[in-house]
């Protein structure tokens, strides 16, 4: 592998590492948001007796703005730059937790969850944009790390919430951390800065990567037959990833483990709290980890091994989780092998369809994620009229076999046939681009 050196940074805060650590910064502050979320399902219903789905609605906003309005705010973010609209997504996310600290309805709730999923949304289009276009020498590990903040972000917090919800209540909580998260996010948005021409090195040169010289416009990529198999393929992964996110808490309840106290390297927690900081963790080290091997042995190879790992991990976790001890190793390998698609995917998109566009790019493929969100309040119907999450946990690791399959025997050879065609338009300047797949 080779790339051309890029010149010295003009300041401190242009160095690009200086960059993606305030872009993991921001992840952190707004995992919660997503991560969190399962602690405070059960106390919003033994305050209101609401039932579980309705409640669950609420994330299912969330997660369908903060992913759908990605493709408008990435657009804006490539033109614009990420400083401003950093700025705006910092307020937005403190505004979110603050309406949800004094709701006293559904609809106060659903309100909240659309202005934190545009505020998120912002934040991390501009933070996964940012690593992918500051490091096209290692996108893999860049978006990896970015990812790893949202992924893993809230581990840290996860007992200071459990415990300050149990202590002061669930209202004081989401006022108290709400207001912290939104202006870490403000200040980082006046530090963030996108990169110049021969700021940063050239894409490398590798037959497992096979990288695009070209920058497609996103008009251009939504007209591209692959694009719509990449998302088919993040969307069977996210589904059953959003369900075990919104629904670890009401499933431990289910099982009877959430309350059970366990030991693990000499800590003991509750069943549910340690789950949640076990998931946390390895959802986030998964992101760098699987980046850094798709780095060097290509995305399609390490979704192979990841999305075929979890399905296996699925069938067993659904077997198991009656035991509090298992419930929380197998939650948190089932996170582990969830959290890959949130590096991996982004890589192959700039892999695919170049740097310039790579925010507006990733946010039309990370929609498949709030499409996914869509299942889980039926998610919540479906266990109610089965009385049995078995049926759940199996449709996901279908799909992440049938993910699996579409890594390795759909995305991976129209990829390459991309790559042996764009290499003869290089030859043949008269070849024309339609022919691209």
């Amino acid at each position: 592998m080779t790339s051309s050196m890029a010149v010295a940074p003009s300041s401190p805060i242009r160095n690009r590492w200086v960059q993606l650590i305030l872009g993991i910064v921001a992840m952190i502050c707004i995992a919660n948001l997503q991560y969190g979320w399962t602690l405070f399902v059960n106390p919003i219903k033994d305050q209101y007796h609401w039932s579980t789905a309705a409640i669950q609605v609420a994330f299912t906003t969330f997660i369908f703005v903060e992913t759908w309005l990605v493709p408008i705010e990435g657009y804006i973010i490539d033109r614009f730059g990420p400083s401003r609209i950093t700025i705006i997504g910092g307020v937005l996310v403190g505004i979110s937790w603050t309406m949800y600290a004094f709701a006293g309805s559904l609809w106060t709730f659903y309100i909240g969850a659309v202005i934190g999923g545009i505020g998120a949304g912002i934040v991390y289009g501009t933070t996964v944009g940012q690593a992918l276009k500051w490091f096209p020498d290692k996108r893999g590990l860049a978006a990896g790390l970015t990812a790893a903040g949202f992924g893993a972000g809230s581990a840290i917090t996860i007992i200071p919430i459990a415990n300050m919800i149990h202590n002061t209540g669930y209202q004081h909580t989401f006022l108290v951390f709400g207001i912290a998260q939104g202006i870490i996010v403000f200040v980082i948005g006046f530090l963030l800065r996108a990169p110049k021409p021969g700021e940063v090195p050239a894409a490398i040169a590798s037959t497992t990567l096979k990288q695009t010289l070209r920058d497609f416009k996103p008009g251009e990529m939504l007209k591209t037959p692959l694009f719509y198999i990449m998302y088919l393929g993040m969307l069977c992964v996210a589904c059953g990833g959003v369900m075990a996110t919104a629904q670890l808490g009401p499933i431990a309840r289910d099982y009877i483990v959430d309350e059970v106290p366990v030991t693990l390297l000499l800590i003991t927690l509750p069943a549910l709290q340690w789950a949640l900081v076990m998931d946390r963790v390895l959802n986030g080290l998964a992101r760098p980890a699987f980046g850094w091997l798709s780095d060097r042995i290509g995305r399609e190879n390490t979704m192979f091994i990841a999305f075929g790992g979890q399905s296996i991990i699925i069938l067993l976790f659904i077997k198991v989780a009656s035991n509090p001890t298992l419930f929380v190793i197998m939650s948190a390998l089932l996170f582990f092998t969830y959290g890959e698609i949130f590096s991996l995917f982004p890589s192959l998109s700039a892999d695919t369809y170049g740097r310039k566009f790579a925010t507006t790019n990733y946010g039309f493929l990370y929609t498949s994620k709030g499409t996914a969100a869509l299942l889980v309040p039926f998610a919540n119907i479906l266990k109610d009229a089965t009385g049995s999450w078995v049926p759940i946990f199996q449709t996901a690791a279908a799909l992440n076999v049938l993910a699996a399959l579409i890594a390795m025997f759909l995305i991976k050879p129209m990829r390459a046939r991309k790559s042996r065609q764009e290499d003869a338009l290089i030859k043949d300047p008269l070849s024309t681009a339609a022919s691209l797949v």
